[in-house]
């Protein structure tokens, strides 16, 4: 018989009274009520209130610590009961305590309300702030949602494989984490952003389906859906068209969301929109679909207009009805909010009961404008049409996009009890640096383009479409995934449109270039973000509640204290000089 135990909080019931038990746990709380001592354990699997008549049984204990309560199980008195708890008709009479690990310092904060403790807190003293059932309850239904997966995967006849944790440095994407070789001075090793490499040499070597919980290392800032470290379910699949990735991944997000939520999931097939059409409707590639609100381009109707900010402007228009009466500080609220996102400003008016219209621009408006927007657009008594002009395509439907979620925030659009799943397709294969105003990967390096084998000399580069897709819920990109180029002249010349030569990429990716010579069959696949589908299932603000050990915003693992100096024998066994910054 275990010492320590004979049943666990969660097997306690009423069919137990009478019997000699041994449980233990934590001491969640104790409460003197004149002579009558209680003791509340609390297990992983739940709560028992515990009783003892000695004046000294339960003296001098502190909360939090660990003990082992010898006793008798016994009903509690009618008017008793805790109907909060499973064991709230029982309670244990106890003969006998041993402290197994005292508590002796004084708690950070109270581990039953630890979510309103300070993030920075929290995370120091994460090993408490995990006794908190709401964090604790996180953590298991990671655990079950990743055998969830697993056996979806296996069930879907995908072999799991490990790939390397320690690889090469990548000059696309994030920055990598680097780890210096001790062996060979002055190289170093990199953490993998994702296993893309090795999922094309599986694919080479003739796995058929591969796939991994595969962690992923970008050191790049921190936010609120991304952290420096994070899991995502890698699957590639050869002999493969876009379609058949798509229903796999539809498969997986539909499964697990209607297992999981209890929230209103999209149906499948999910709903497919081009990325052209997202940007154009909804300013944005990981649109919401639970605001019905859609951005229109009204640049045409107005386009010999005397307003000087739409004068050349792409200019972008959000319809909103039943709104016309609201007061002039909620509309000064949208113009703050356009101010602080960066925008000179936003014109809005308001369509009338008498077919004229109000608001700061209407001035600015002809006759036949006005008339040109009410039948254009649909508009109605009392609706509302915003405004959002910039000289750039781009900066205009961003804006747009960003308007368009702050209004439907502000009205209370979006249906917090529905999972709206779309998939975005056709991504451009490059898209123009701001800084460099050069073009740039707009999504994965290695996609294959529309057509195959592209003369990308001999047309613009930015017309290219390429096989790759995003799957969207509710504003948050879940997963990427994309058919691969396994050509490698359209390689190539993919990766010298933005500033590498032949030379380099075949240096750089010299695996990919070297294994694809020995025959390399069509394939594809995707990646779905493991934290973040967490993340939406329990309706967290972000992934580190999540997250058994995450980092702080700051990127920083308060607990153990890295990032850490090295010694300096390690530096120098490393082959490493600190180069100290220069006082100014």
């Amino acid at each position: 018989m275990n010492k320590y135990r004979t049943h666990m909080v969660k097997d306690i019931n009423e069919s137990l009274i009478g019997s000699d038990i041994v449980v233990s746990g934590w001491v969640e709380n104790i409460r003197d009520h004149g002579g009558v001592l209680f003791l509340d354990l609390r297990d992983e699997s739940g709560t028992l209130q515990t009783v003892s008549n000695d004046d000294d049984m339960f003296k001098g204990i502190a909360k939090e610590s660990v003990v082992r309560l010898s006793g008798t199980l016994r009903k509690r008195d009618d008017g008793t009961f805790n109907d909060r708890i499973s064991t709230g008709t029982v309670e244990l009479l106890v003969d006998k305590l041993d402290i197994l690990g005292a508590s002796v310092h004084e708690l950070p904060f109270e581990i039953m309300t630890s979510k309103s403790t300070k993030d920075d807190v929290r995370l120091k003293y994460r090993y408490l702030d995990l006794r908190n059932d709401q964090v604790k309850d996180n953590i298991k239904l990671r655990a079950e949602i990743l055998h969830f997966l697993r056996n979806k995967m296996y069930d879907l006849g995908f072999t799991e494989v490990q790939t390397p944790i320690l690889t090469a440095s990548s000059p696309e994407g994030a920055r990598d984490f680097v780890v210096p070789s001790r062996l060979f001075k002055g190289k170093f090793y990199a953490l993998p952003q994702a296993p893309q490499i090795y999922k094309e040499l599986l694919m080479v070597g003739g796995m058929d389906k591969y796939f991994q919980i595969a962690p992923c290392f970008r050191d790049e800032d921190a936010r609120a859906d991304r952290t420096l470290e994070f899991y995502q379910l890698d699957l590639e699949m050869s002999f493969v068209e876009e379609d058949e990735i798509l229903n796999v991944g539809e498969e997986i997000f539909y499964d697990t969301f209607t297992k999981f939520s209890n929230k209103e999931v999209s149906p499948r097939p999910f709903r497919r929109i081009s990325f052209k059409d997202a940007m154009e409707m909804y300013g944005s590639d990981k649109p919401d679909l639970r605001n019905p609100l859609i951005i229109k381009d009204a640049s045409k109707v107005l386009e010999n207009t005397t307003f000087g900010p739409f004068k050349g402007s792409i200019i972008k228009v959000i319809v909103v009805d039943n709104i016309g009466d609201k007061p002039n500080s909620w509309f000064n609220e949208v113009v703050d909010f356009a101010s602080s996102i960066g925008m000179p400003g936003i014109g809005y008016i308001t369509l009338m009961e008498d077919g004229s219209f109000k608001g700061p621009i209407d001035k600015f408006l002809s006759d036949e404008e006005r008339q040109s927007l009410i039948k254009e657009f649909d508009m109605k008594t009392n609706s509302v049409m915003f405004f959002i002009a910039n000289k750039k395509l781009s900066k205009a439907q961003n804006f747009a996009g960003q308007i368009r979620t702050e209004l439907g925030r502000k009205l209370e659009l979006m249906d917090p009890n529905k999972l709206e799943l779309c998939i975005i397709n056709d991504f451009p294969m490059f898209e123009v640096d701001e800084h460099t105003n050069k073009p740039k990967f707009c999504h994965n390096p290695f996609s294959m383009p529309h057509n195959g084998i592209k003369d990308y000399d001999k047309e613009d580069v930015y017309d290219i479409l390429a096989y790759q897709f995003d799957f969207v819920c509710n504003g948050n990109e879940m997963a990427s995934g994309a058919i691969r180029n396994h050509d490698l002249d359209s390689l190539a010349k993919g990766f010298s449109v933005v500033g590498y030569s032949r030379e380099e990429v075949e240096e750089r990716f010299k695996s990919i270039f070297t294994s694809f010579k020995y025959g390399c069959p069509p394939h594809g696949g995707m990646a779905p973000g493991i934290d973040r589908l967490i993340m939406l299932i329990k309706d967290e603000p972000n992934l580190r509640e999540v997250q058994a050990f995450p980092t702080s915003a700051s990127g920083q693992d308060l607990m153990m204290g890295s990032p850490s100096t090295l010694m300096p024998e390690q530096l120098e066994e490393l082959g490493i000089t600190i180069k100290e910054e220069e006082e100014e």
